[in-house]
This record gives C-alpha cells, structure tokens and sequence, in this order.
C-alpha cells in the first residue's frame, strides 16, 4: 500500500527527515514506531502467537484501522526495522552514480549506505530482537520470503532502469553475451548474491554476544562481499579420508 510505502522509506531515512516533516506526518511516523517497539516488547514477552493484533492496538491506544494503514500484518510490523533497511537501500540505489564500476560493487556500497541511515537510537536493538524473533516464528520467515523476493525484483528494475550494464572484461565465452537474456540474468545473479552476502554478515551479526552496532553491519557485509569472486572460483575434490 502506498502509506505503507511512504512511512517506511521515512522512517528509512531517519531522524533528520522526520524533524523536517509536517507535525500530522510526525504523529504518524511516532505511531508507527509506537506499534514496532511495543509489538516486539509483547511478542518477546508472550510469543508471537500469544499476543493478538487487538492486544497489540490497545496498548498502543490505536484502532485496528490506523494498525493497517501502516502495516498489512503481525508479521509486517514485526520485520519492520529491517524492511526499513531494504526501503533505504532501494532510495539509495535510486540514487547510485552510474561510474563503470562492477555492479556487485553498487550493489555492496548502496547497502553499506542504507545501513548507515537507520537511526543511531535503537535501530539495532530491534533488528535484533525481530531476527530473534523470527527464528522461532515460522509465520515470519514465510513473511520474509516474499518480502525479499519484492525487494529483490524492485532493485534489478531500478537497476535496468537506470544503469547500461557492460559485459566483464577478461576472458568469457563470446557468445554468451548475445545470448537473449543474458544482462537480465546476471543483473539477477548479482542482486542475489548481494542479498545473500548481507544476510551472512546479518546472522554472524545477530549472533556474536555483543558489539551490535550500525559499523559493525557493514564491516561484516564487506567481509562478505569480499568473498563473493572466491566463492565462485572455489573448486572441489574428493575428502582426504586417509586422516593425515
């Protein structure tokens, strides 16, 4: 929806923007905040099930009806500060120079760039306890599924919207780049592999016992950007079962 939409890619990009905003569009950003900090303070505390979305808009003190101009569900509100990160990274791709770098490289700096606009207070907290929470809600990963499939076709359409994509240099199969499809396919290739380096960085992030900040996000996920060509040349062979 296209409230929806709007209070995320506002609140994506903090506190600056908001202060700037008209005082209705403020009440609204600080409802929605309300209704993310409560619903995972209920939902650590009773369980994801154990708290009805009735529940969840009385101690808010908000109706059903504003709940869903803001959100589509439990599961949305809950995913809420790390779907604000992906709003952020589509703005900041939207925005990208197009210079002749390699697209995995736009691609990493455009997330390192979203990371850093979440808000210093708090933002972290409540990924944490959102992954935390997810892990034990199955309702949530299927949520987040789709999500991250939305996001995913939204960013390779902003990116054959904006950039011409030159083949790699070095040696390749000829014919490959005349293949139909081709600049398609590897603008998809390179959108998923971003997104499954930054969820690698995100769960060694959630899991160490302490220093969950915004600048260790992006050292993790540049840690694992920087793996992506060696991953790809990885060959493999038969284990050495002789014990030496």
């Amino acid at each position: 929806m296209t409230s929806e939409k709007t209070a995320a890619k506002t609140a994506a990009n903090g506190t600056e923007s908001a202060a700037a905003l008209p005082l209705r569009e403020r009440k609204k950003l600080r409802t929605r905040q309300a209704l993310i900090d409560t619903a995972l303070e209920l939902f650590d505390a009773h369980g994801f099930d154990g708290v009805t979305l009735d529940r969840l808009c009385e101690a808010v003190e908000v109706s059903k009806r504003t709940f869903f101009r803001t959100f589509t569900s439990k599961e949305d509100v809950a995913m809420a500060p790390t779907q604000d990160l992906w709003a952020a990274f589509l703005e900041v791709l939207e925005s990208h120079p197009a210079e002749g770098r390699r697209l995995v490289t736009v691609l990493e700096e455009s997330l390192a760039g979203a990371i850093g606009r979440m808000p210093a207070d708090g933002w972290a907290d409540r990924v944490l306890a959102s992954r935390r929470l997810a892990a034990r809600t199955p309702s949530m990963d299927a949520h987040g599924l789709a999500f991250c499939d939305r996001t995913t076709r939204a960013a390779v359409s902003a990116i054959n919207r904006r950039f011409s994509l030159a083949p790699p240099a070095g040696p390749a199969d000829p014919a490959s780049s005349a293949r139909p499809g081709t600049a398609e396919l590897r603008t998809r290739l390179a959108v998923d592999m971003s997104v499954a380096a930054f969820h690698q960085a995100l769960d060694g992030w959630v899991a160490q016992p302490s220093g969950h900040t915004r600048e260790d996000l992006v050292r993790r996920l540049r840690t694992a950007c920087a793996e992506l060509p060696g991953a790809l040349a990885t060959t493999v062979g038969p284990h050495d079962r002789s014990g030496g």
